[in-house]
């Protein structure tokens, strides 16, 4: 899930950008207003978070161009500015949410799942689409959320748990090994412990499973890594 960052003061964007890509989410920087509208038009940006007061072109106008192709990405605007009239403008353009500085990790990252939850199905495709494991779990990755099936509760996930959920499952039946998991829901060029991955599932399990110690979703391959049957 790819978010594009468009924040001129660079301390702000590159915290931001920690903020997100620890979570598991792919980040795209912009430094001003030109910059973001150019790369929203390069690439497959899932929601952008926007900073009002930029050079080149201000936030709002980068939002009004972008609405006039694209009626449905979700936008969310960043700003020191407090007035409701910024407020009333920036939602009149068509913006999602109106986040103001300063904030923190935890509110930004509350917001951003708000906001992909509420514009999940404004257009049909395969991100938004639900799978199911074994009647089990049934997960909706474009809305960063799962519902165990034995008792109806809501999860909330992570876009890497999504990754994982999505891999092991796109491969059902099969024994992943931990380097696969680590390649294609970190990259490349993350090279954790290997036991860093199995702290990670332990904790997607006590997340997603009715019973962590007895896990049905999310079974060990002995020797390999994870495997999710099918059946």
């Amino acid at each position: 899930m790819k978010i594009l960052i468009a924040e001129d003061d660079p301390l702000t964007r590159e915290g931001i950008d920690a903020i997100l890509t620890q979570e598991g989410f792919q980040t795209i920087l912009a430094s001003n207003g030109k910059e973001a509208l150019a790369l929203w038009k390069q690439n497959n940006i899932n929601l952008l978070c926007l900073d009002v007061m930029m050079p080149e072109l201000d936030g709002f106008e980068v939002c009004r161009r972008i609405r006039k192709e694209n009626e449905h990405i979700p936008v969310i605007f960043l700003s020191a500015k407090s007035e409701e009239i910024d407020v009333v403008v920036g939602l009149e353009l068509g913006a999602d949410d109106f986040v103001r500085k300063p904030f923190g990790k935890h509110e930004l990252l509350a917001r951003i799942r708000s906001v992909l939850r509420r514009t999940a199905n404004r257009t049909p495709d395969e991100e938004s689409s639900s799978f199911t494991i074994r009647d089990l779990l049934q997960i909706f990755p474009n809305e960063l959320r799962a519902i165990r099936l034995s008792d109806q509760s809501e999860i909330t996930l992570t876009p890497r748990e999504i990754s994982i959920l999505t891999l092991l499952y796109d491969h059902s039946d099969e024994a992943i090994s931990r380097n696969v998991i680590l390649d294609q829901c970190w990259g490349t060029n993350y090279f954790p412990e290997s036991r860093s991955l199995d702290q990670y599932i332990a904790q997607l399990r006590k997340k997603i499973e009715q019973d962590p110690s007895s896990p049905k979703i999310v079974e060990t391959a002995r020797g390999v890594g994870y495997r999710i049957r099918s059946s």
